[in-house]
């Protein structure tokens, strides 16, 4: 689940380029002008669909002897690979570096390979990430980019006793560890304003694909960080310019995946480490690798190359708005998330609950699912009558 809101809004018929409205100046308002997004399906530059891996028992970060070789599995975090990375990464550098091995070689280039290989690297490991592509090409460079580091993390019949605790360690180190990033050149890490909205009575049926049969009880621990992230705040109907019965708003941790993948590179290489380019069939082609340890962090991909059945496909697809970078905030509204990013504007359809994609393993794009959460956005800023929405001038 994400455990934020996300933002942007669209004027329905509004000209190419946007118009920027200003809030109106109402005793007590005190948000600034936002912009609003331009929601045409026209805008549509792509549409990408992510295959999140998802295990019922939560991540699996555990050491086990494959032929001569010591495998270290990091991988099934669900929709949480980018928040939980740090710590997950740190997790399993341990226990790779159990043995005081000084070669390691780690299978995968995504946000946990990365950081995985970082943190071993550092710890005086020569460290090589074997892929068969690079961060761009992966299912992490898909990801929505906000924290959500419990979602579809595991099923609460599932977990082992002391997985809460693992977790909640996971996440506050992963917390602070992408604090560094905040305020670097390019935004890796930035904190925007998430405005979660609720329409009136009848005006907030989820939007999104049909729900997987079945049920799981996914976990929910966001409790366990309370005091650790920002909260939300209500805002009365002075304060935020949306049309809506109620709102609330508060600081949501966002990654600019594709740079922040480009500075994790850049800094791998720059310290040492290596990248080859290599695709695995078998786990017996491992014993083919010189270094004595490897690191699996293949996230989907481990249910075909270990033959994990326990690894879940839970589908889930972006439509990507063209940039606009005057758009600076994030919404949540009838169950879907829009966040603003460099590489353009992440529109995504959750439906109306955790099931949705569950199971789902067919990565085509849907585009009628994307028109559909357009159009549902679009009233947010709809006109009546040539006039602007009340709490907007232009």
């Amino acid at each position: 689940m994400v455990l934020a809101g996300l933002g942007v809004a669209g004027l329905a018929g509004c000209a190419a380029s946007p118009t920027t409205l200003v809030a109106a100046r109402r005793p007590g308002f005190l948000r600034p002008g936002l912009a609003p997004l331009s929601t045409h399906p026209e805008r549509l530059s792509r549409i990408t669909v992510c295959t999140r891996p998802f295990r019922a028992a939560g991540p699996r970060i555990e050491a086990e002897a494959v032929g001569n070789k010591r495998v270290v599995h990091n991988y099934g975090h669900g929709g949480s690979g980018w928040s939980l990375s740090w710590g997950a990464a740190a997790a399993a550098r341990d226990l790779a570096l159990a043995a005081g091995v000084g070669d390691v070689a780690v299978i995968g280039c995504g946000a946990i390979g990365l950081t995985t290989a970082l943190q071993i690297l550092r710890s005086g490991a020569r460290t090589t990430i074997y892929a068969a592509e690079r961060t761009p090409h992966t299912r992490s460079a898909r990801a929505t980019g906000v924290w959500s580091p419990d979602s579809r993390i595991a099923a609460e019949d599932a977990v082992p006793a002391d997985f809460p605790a693992h977790w909640e360690a996971m996440a506050r180190r992963s917390w602070a560890e992408h604090h560094a990033f905040v305020g670097l050149d390019g935004e890796p890490v930035k904190f925007i304003d998430q405005y979660n909205l609720r329409g009136a009575r009848g005006a907030n049926a989820a939007v999104g694909p049909a729900p997987s049969p079945g049920r799981v009880d996914f976990v929910r621990y966001e409790a366990r960080l309370e005091g650790l992230t920002p909260s939300s705040r209500a805002l009365r109907p002075d304060e935020h310019p949306f049309p809506v019965e109620s709102a609330r708003v508060f600081p949501q941790m966002t990654f600019n995946v594709a740079e922040y993948a480009r500075q994790l590179t850049e800094a791998f290489l720059m310290e040492g480490g290596r990248i080859v380019e290599r695709r695995f069939g078998h786990p017996s082609e491992l014993a083919e690798l010189a270094e004595p340890v490897v690191v699996n962090c293949t996230g989907y991909g481990a249910r075909a190359l270990f033959g994990d059945d326990s690894v879940v496909p839970v589908r889930g697809q972006i439509a990507w708005l063209t940039p606009q970078p005057e758009v600076t905030y994030a919404l949540w509204y009838r169950s879907i998330s829009v966040v603003p990013r460099a590489d353009g504007i992440v529109i995504q359809a959750n439906g109306s609950s955790q099931m949705v994609g569950y199971g789902v393993e067919d990565e085509t794009p849907d585009r009628a699912d994307a028109e559909r959460a357009l159009a549902a956005l679009a009233p947010l800023f709809a006109t009546a009558g040539g006039q602007p929405t009340p709490g907007f001038t232009v």
